[in-house]
């Protein structure tokens, strides 16, 4: 019978030990990417990434990753990014406080972007006053992209219609496109009964989900709500209570987390980011539990491949 030495048995227990830490830091096979603007928009995408959704770290020290080239005012404001059904990141912002339309770029590693494109989905309005914060929802099954944004029409709505906010009295309308090339004709997506802007929608269990803001200001809201259809394009609920507290927030976006959808939003007033958390039919206010660049403006969140990041962190 041979006898194992205290040494050999010390070297074995410090393998063990190694093998099981390093099994427990496998690397993630997916992280998360926040796509933001700066100030007015003015310098472009700017991208931040983190591992749980919660601490986030700019990238290339939060410089800009692309710099507007159309519009009006070349503003990139409100950048969308989603990944589509052909593996490339498709992009949507807002380039104009002013403008009929809306930019368009697209790119297969979120570095090298494809020639920056003005998609004029409102040129048929003439009355229309402004295109903001346009985003993407991909639809799997028909394979159709629907890009949907907030515009103030003027003479629409008069029901709604208030001296404050200069005006403004929008609604969401949207147009779809299997190759960003050829669009629907715009139709209008959401009438909730109240001027509404900043919509975000995301597939659910039992349909979509939209997230959107609140833009009344008297009485005042200026908070988020939620609606839900079976469809894509709709037709969605009424809009739910606040799901945010006592303080204007807009921008929102939103990933399902552990199961739970985290909410997160741009608290533009207080000049910081909060996020809300759902807790069955309740929206728990963790704020306090993330962190984002100093000067993070509405974007959205997507996961992406953790190679993608790692090429992102070389630049």
């Amino acid at each position: 019978m041979k006898f194992i030495s205290k040494k050999t048995l010390l070297t074995l227990a410090f393998c063990l030990t190694v093998a099981s830490f390093f099994a427990q830091k496998k690397p993630a096979d997916s992280l998360y990417v926040f796509t933001f603007f700066k100030g007015n928009g003015e310098d472009g995408l700017h991208l931040a990434y983190s591992e749980d959704g919660f601490k986030w770290k700019a990238l290339k020290d939060n410089k800009s990753f692309l710099t507007p080239e159309v519009g009006k005012d070349k503003l990139m404001r409100d950048p969308c990014v989603i990944q589509g059904g052909d593996g490339l990141f498709h992009m949507v912002w807002t380039v104009s406080w002013t403008d009929k339309g809306i930019g368009y770029a697209s790119s297969k590693d979120l570095i090298h972007w494809s020639k920056q494109e003005f998609i004029p989905v409102m040129a048929h309005e003439e009355k229309t006053r402004n295109t903001w914060a346009p985003e993407i929802t991909y639809d799997a099954k028909s394979k159709t992209y629907m890009i949907y944004w907030a515009s103030t029409i003027e003479g629409a709505f008069p029901e709604t219609q208030s001296t404050e906010d200069k005006g403004y009295n929008h609604r969401i309308y949207y147009t779809t496109t299997n190759d960003f090339k050829k669009y629907s004709p715009t139709k209008l997506l959401y009438e909730p009964g109240f001027n509404v802007i900043d919509s975000s929608i995301l597939k659910d269990d039992k349909g979509y989900i939209m997230f959107l803001k609140d833009e009344t200001k008297v009485p005042v809201q200026k908070n988020l709500k939620v609606a839900y259809s079976k469809k894509l394009t709709g037709p969605y609920s009424k809009a739910s209570e606040p799901i945010t507290g006592n303080y204007w927030a807009e921008g929102p976006t939103a990933v399902k987390i552990k199961g739970d959808w985290v909410v997160y939003f741009d608290k533009y007033r207080d000049h910081q980011y909060g996020a809300v958390k759902q807790n069955g039919n309740k929206w728990e206010d963790i704020s306090n539990q993330i962190s984002f660049p100093p000067g993070t403006r509405h974007g959205t969140i997507i996961k992406v491949a953790a190679s993608v990041v790692t090429h992102l962190l070389e630049q």
